[in-house]
């Protein structure tokens, strides 16, 4: 039995081993544990009952990452995504005053129309569709929407009837406490220290309970608390004027989210092919989608692939084998998170700081020389967290590159996809004005 498992997952030519697939496995899942906390602290603003979403945050984490593994044999984790759940929570609930039920209803068409795109293969339209410069924006953009929540959630910044925002005040006791905890993970960043989210929430709880800013208050759970959330989804709001706009957004920054993930962790593992394809790619996102499916039905938002997976990658992984060890610790995660409790804002926020501005380093491709690339990107970069909307950002993005390759003849007849995009929009932003 060993040996055919060992054969399924080509140990032999990837020169590893179970120990070192085992041990980037916990690798991966120390790096990314912080989203059994952090999402439902997110998520929770919409009313959604936190010890309900930690059970669907451990469970979609384990169902896709054991799916990932299995079934594409990669070294990927997954997760319910940061920046997808800020924009479920702070754009599409609380901005819009969308029921978390129909946002859910709209996250599970996303995955069933992502899906559908996969199987038949559609997929390779759309990607070539959006310029790679805007895949780079949209990242960078999602970095700044997460990092401005966080500091707005740490108290750092604050809102202004003269400027807009302005600076909070830095002696208030849980703003100190946030920076302490911005303080602790930038440390531990810069020391490389591959748990360094996690160890740093954790360390701003405890200080924060020694100081008596929090108090520990075990929550005993019935099977019902967990299950709250669960089937709870309104497909049929989310079908509504306005929810194809939500599924858009959900669905496009799933995709290439995804995409920019693959790259960087299979690089860094040496499993792109010759041809500089990625093997087995339609299965990879058969289980990503899978996976937001099974997301949205249990209560939680976006489930897409992390970057973090690149530690276990750094760490030996090679097969699937790690993916499947971050998913079954996931599900023990999901008999011991719920008993902790709410975690304090001034632990989460620092944690949103830090993984905004990790995700600032994608704008590095963008060529900033080139009017035609650097002016859509820039102004796609700035919407989205001056507008709190991503669909706004990327809309106005792609606009401006439209135009701009047009007017300067650079425009190529396989480009019909991308025009026919920027219309739409165009005509979205037309009905926002008049509306």
């Amino acid at each position: 039995m060993r040996a055919a498992i060992e054969r399924y997952f080509d140990f032999e030519r990837l020169g590893t081993t179970w120990r070192t697939e085992v041990l980037a496995g916990l690798t991966t899942f120390v790096t990314m544990a912080y989203i059994i906390f952090v999402n439902p602290a997110v998520l929770s603003k919409t009313g959604m009952p936190i010890a309900a979403v930690t059970a669907a945050t451990c469970l979609c984490a384990a169902f896709g990452s054991v799916l990932m593994g299995v079934l594409a044999r990669y070294p990927l984790a997954l997760a319910p995504g940061m920046g997808l759940n800020a924009y479920f929570t702070y754009t599409v609930c609380l901005k819009m005053h969308v029921p978390w039920q129909t946002a859910l209803g709209a996250v599970f068409l996303s995955g069933v129309v992502f899906l559908l795109l996969t199987l038949g293969g559609v997929r390779q339209l759309l990607v070539g569709a959006i310029p790679r410069e805007l895949h780079a924006a949209v990242a960078g953009g999602i970095g700044l929407f997460i990092a401005f929540i966080g500091l707005t959630e740490a108290g750092i910044i604050v809102k202004d009837p003269a400027t807009a925002v302005t600076l909070g005040n830095l002696r208030a006791p849980d703003t100190l406490l946030a920076l302490f905890g911005l303080l602790l993970i930038a440390v531990l960043q810069a020391l490389r220290v591959r748990a360094s989210i996690l160890i740093g929430i954790a360390g701003t709880v405890l200080t924060a309970f020694v100081l008596g800013r929090v108090h520990w208050q075990p929550q005993h759970y019935a099977l019902h608390d967990l299950t709250a959330t669960a089937l709870q989804l309104d497909v049929r709001g989310a079908l509504k004027l306005g929810g194809l706009e939500i599924i858009f957004v959900f669905l496009f920054v799933d995709l290439f989210d995804n995409i920019g993930t693959l790259i960087a962790v299979t690089k860094r593992a040496g499993l792109i092919d010759d041809e500089d394809r990625i093997p087995r790619l339609e299965r990879i996102f058969f289980a990503d989608a899978t996976a937001t499916v099974a997301g949205a039905l249990t209560g939680t938002s976006t489930v897409c692939s992390y970057i973090e997976s690149a530690a276990g990658v750094a760490a030996g992984g090679r097969t699937g084998v790690p993916a499947i060890v971050t998913g079954l610790c996931f599900l023990a995660a999901l008999f011991v998170a719920p008993l902790v409790g709410p975690i304090p804002a001034s632990a989460t926020a620092p944690a949103l700081i830090i993984v905004g501005a990790l995700m600032l380093g994608s704008i590095a491709e963008i060529e900033w020389a080139d009017p035609v690339v650097a002016i859509p990107a820039f102004l796609t970069l700035v919407v989205i967290p001056l507008s709190y909307s991503i669909a706004n950002g990327l809309g106005i993005g792609l606009c401006a590159y439209a135009v701009l390759r047009l007017f300067s003849g650079r425009a190529r007849r396989q480009d019909w996809l991308l025009f026919v995009l920027a219309a739409v929009f165009l005509a979205r932003f037309a009905f926002l004005a008049a509306s």
